[in-house]
């Protein structure tokens, strides 16, 4: 199986998924912390996260699967929504609340 299949199943089989430095618990950078942030003030706490530091060739893929060249990178059923900067913008404006909250109902 290669990367960019491994990253379509991680993506595809979990309602909200993020790609970060570190974990949730222990965001080992200060944008990877401000997207669990965001997701936990969202009410959403059971996300699967992927700790690009633990695997290069993951922490490589996922660049080129969305196009994105930084992390962390956020997806919501299947689709590619963004990163910390985004996030920021789309919580800020109520957008990520509303998206997330379709992925709960």
């Amino acid at each position: 199986m290669s990367v960019q299949d491994v990253i379509k199943d991680q993506v595809s089989k979990n309602r909200v998924v993020l790609y970060m430095k570190g974990s949730p618990d222990f965001p080992q950078c200060g944008f990877s912390a401000n997207a669990v942030g965001i997701l936990r003030a969202c009410g959403v706490e059971g996300f699967f996260s992927v700790n690009v530091l633990e695997n290069p060739e993951i922490r490589d893929g996922i660049k080129q699967y969305a196009n994105w060249p930084t992390i962390p990178q956020l997806y919501v059923n299947g689709e590619f929504v963004g990163g910390s900067d985004i996030m920021v913008e789309m919580y800020q404006s109520g957008e990520l609340q509303k998206m997330l909250e379709k992925t709960t109902a």
